[in-house]
Parts: structure tokens; sequence; C-alpha cells
């Protein structure tokens, strides 16, 4: 099903930029140290703070899993493999990067097997640590934040200094809650993707997914070159088997399926995520209009406070402003204002402020009434929430040093849950607009 051309948005209206980069930073009076990150995995240390510990009964191994090298979705799939159970049944509390050494715990639907009566794990890239029981299965969320150790590379190891002042800076203003660029894939058009999808465009999506692109026209070119040429079994023949939704795609389209059903057929946790990504260029716009503002840590009449305890939400009106303990609640990072995640679940601002993320939406080309067409089309795959504008920076720390791979300035310091580190480096390093954070010779990430 299409919904024909966007007859409302000319070409040069539709907005195609994630908005990764920021034209202004919180901290422009504290030169960046222009470095690198992400040169080797060691290099970029995420481990989970968790929000309860597994109770030691239930239906569910939990297990401390340290990976290196591997996608979070990558892992789901040799797990489900191992303990021979659909990936369904495998729980985790939140996405970690491929170019990293992460620690997190999944969970495992396995009623009445314990972790012993199964077989060692021998993939060198995965550790297990520890392992346990619970009653229920680990959900999206279920953590309070993360804690990373990073080192920037290419840089002298005093820079230690000025990443020092920015950390402490962004502990005081909070840091803006951007979505990072691990959202959007090497390509950078997993939001667009997500938005041929909202819009019923299955085969625009899928060109998107397959076809040349010209940012990157390297990358996957056999598989992409065939994929136009319609010989869609020399595509998959190009892929890495670690393409799950490429494969899944070409695998329909070469038995003659038409782009609809072959884009039903990739995983619907990947399905999920170009939505998510949808979404989340929407926020980072409306983001990026309240730091250029100077507003993203402060709130106005029509605003949807977030409550950083308990992630509960409440209207600002005029008797909020007014009330005297609202601005020690801001400073002390009790309450922020909040941005859209867009779907038919979200809390809707009121006045201007619900205004602007209208705009927001229809500015990459959606407008309200497309999504809830797809919401009817597509029940359950999108719901909606509100996004804190800002996070705090929780107990930062700083050095200087050298090692075997030369001089670095490692920044170390927790996030909340669903915040970007790598949103933290770019005030710290304030790359020039274009140059990706991890320097020209890091390893590529999917």
């Amino acid at each position: 099903m299409t919904t024909g051309p966007d007859v409302r948005f000319p070409p040069d209206a539709v907005d195609s930029d994630p908005h990764v980069e920021t034209s202004v930073y919180v901290t422009p009076g504290v030169p960046g140290v222009r470095g690198r990150i992400k040169q080797r995995p060691e290099d970029f240390l995420v481990e989970e703070t968790p929000l309860y510990e597994p109770c030691g009964s239930g239906e569910h191994i939990y297990l401390l899993i340290e990976k290196r090298g591997l996608s979070t979705f990558e892992l789901v799939k040799r797990l489900a493999r191992h303990f021979k159970v659909g990936e369904s049944a495998v729980g985790y509390a939140g996405m970690k990067d491929k170019q990293a050494i992460t620690r997190q715990v999944f969970s495992i639907h396995a009623p009445g097997k314990r972790f012993d009566q199964f077989p060692m794990i021998t993939d060198d890239r995965i550790g297990v640590l520890w392992a346990d029981r619970h009653t229920n299965k680990l959900r999206m969320g279920h953590l309070r934040g993360n804690r990373f150790s990073i080192k920037i590379r290419g840089v002298p190891f005093d820079d230690a200094v000025r990443a020092r002042r920015v950390l402490d800076r962004l502990v005081t203003t909070g840091v803006p809650n951007r979505i990072g660029e691990q959202r959007f894939g090497m390509l950078r058009n997993n939001h667009l993707i997500g938005r041929h999808f909202v819009l019923g465009r299955h085969q625009a999506a899928l060109d998107l997914l397959l076809g040349p692109n010209p940012v990157r026209r390297d990358l996957q070119a056999g598989g992409r070159e065939a994929y136009t040429a319609g010989d869609f079994a020399s595509a998959s023949a190009a892929y890495p088997v670690t393409a799950r939704a490429e494969l899944a795609a070409l695998k329909h389209l070469a038995r003659g399926a038409s782009a609809e059903r072959a884009f039903a057929a990739i995983p619907e946790s990947v399905r999920r995520f170009y939505l998510t990504a949808f979404q989340s260029a929407v926020f980072n716009m409306v983001l990026d209009e309240r730091v250029r503002a100077g507003t993203f840590g402060t709130l106005a009449e029509g605003d949807v406070a977030f409550k950083h305890e308990n992630r509960a939400l409440f209207d600002v009106d005029r008797g909020v402003l007014d009330a005297p303990d609202t601005p020690g609640r801001l400073e002390r990072f009790e309450i922020s204002p909040s941005g859209p995640m867009w779907g038919p679940s979200m809390k809707r601002a009121k006045g201007t402020v619900d205004a602007a993320e209208v705009a927001a939406l229809e500015r990459f080309g959606v407008r309200e009434p497309d999504l809830s067409a797809f919401v009817a089309r597509q029940p359950g795959l999108v719901e909606g929430a509100r996004r804190p504008l800002r996070v705090p920076v929780i107990d930062p720390e700083v050095e200087g040093g050298v090692d075997e791979h030369g001089p670095y300035v490692r920044c170390a310091f927790e996030l909340p849950r669903g915040a970007f580190a790598t949103v933290v480096l770019r005030e710290v390093i304030k790359p020039g607009p274009g140059v990706p954070l991890e320097g020209d010779d890091a390893p590529e990430e999917a």
C-alpha cells in the first residue's frame, strides 16, 4: 500500500539530516581536544548499571556477558542458537556499541533448565561473567544507566585539562540528550528507511537499504549493484551472514515477492529499530532548536516536564513556572523539559511547544494522519514516548596517559539509560562539521 506523492512537501522541504551533529555547543568557551575515539575495542568500555539484581529463582537464566566486536543484535542471535530458543526468548535492557568492550545482562527463557545444563559458550568474543535466575524477562529500559570509560587518541595527554573543564561544565548544565550516530547506521539513513515504512513506501525503503549509496559507494558495492540490476540471488551472495535485514529482504525478492512482502520479511526487531530511528531524528531536530535557543534546560508554558527519579511526566503551566521550588528542581536535575518520540501513546505538549513539535514531524515529510494510518496498518510496532532534552553527567573522571598505542585522554562518566556517550564526547572533542568522531582509521561499525 502506498500513500502517493508528497504533494504538501516538495523535495527541498523534506529534511533528511538525523541531526547527530550540532552547530551550537553548550561548552563553547572550552576548545575541543580534536582527537578520535573507537580506534580499537578496548578504547571504548561500557558497563551497565543494573536496575535490579536477579532473585535466584524463576524461569529466566540471567547472564552478565562481556562482548567484544559484536552488535547486540548479533549477540542475541548467537545466544538464541546456543540455548536452542527463539530470539524472542532472549531479553536485554539496552543496545550497546559494536566497536567496544561492553558488559551487559541478558536473560534466556529456559523453564526448568539450569545454566550448567548447557554447553559452554566457546566464542572468544563472548565471555560469561556470572549466571543466575530470575522470574521475569529482561526488557528494554530495565537498567539504571551505563558507566563509560573512553580513550581519546591522537591528542597530547595534557589535553586532559581541557577535557576536564568540559565535563565539569556539563555536570552543571547537563548534556543535551541527543540520540547518537549509532542509531542511524553506517549510512546514516536508518531514519529515512523508517520514514518510508511509515508512509507505506516499501520499494523506496528497500532502495535505501539495498541500493547504491552516494555517501559510501564502497560499502557492499557488489551486492548493491546486483540489487539495482535485479539480480537478487547474486546480491544475496555478496552480503555477509550478519546482514540480517538485507538477506531476509533479498531472499523474498528472489522468490518474486512484492516490495511490501520483502520488507515485512525483515525481522520485526530490525523494523522497529528503523521506526525508532525515525522518531529519534525528529526528536534531535526539536532538541537542536532548543539548544540554539538556550532553552534545552529550562521550562516553558506548554512543555511536558520529565521527572528523572521515576520518569513520570507532568504538564507545565503558569503555576509550575511560578512555583518557588521550580528553579531548584531544575538545577538539581530533578526535572527537565522533554521532547517527542512520536507515536500514539506519546503525551502531547501544548500551545506553541506542541506546534513546534508538529512542525518538526512535518519537516521530515510525515503528517499526523500519516502516522495514524501507519498505526492502523501495523498495530503495536510503534508506541511513542517523551524523552528528556538533557541528562546529567554523573561522577566524571579524566586522566591523560601513554600506553603501547601512544598518548590518550581517558574520560569516564555515568549516564542515565538511553543516553549516548558519543554526545558527551562531541562536546569534549568538538570535531569540525562532517568530521566523524571515530576518525579515518577507525574500525567500521554496523
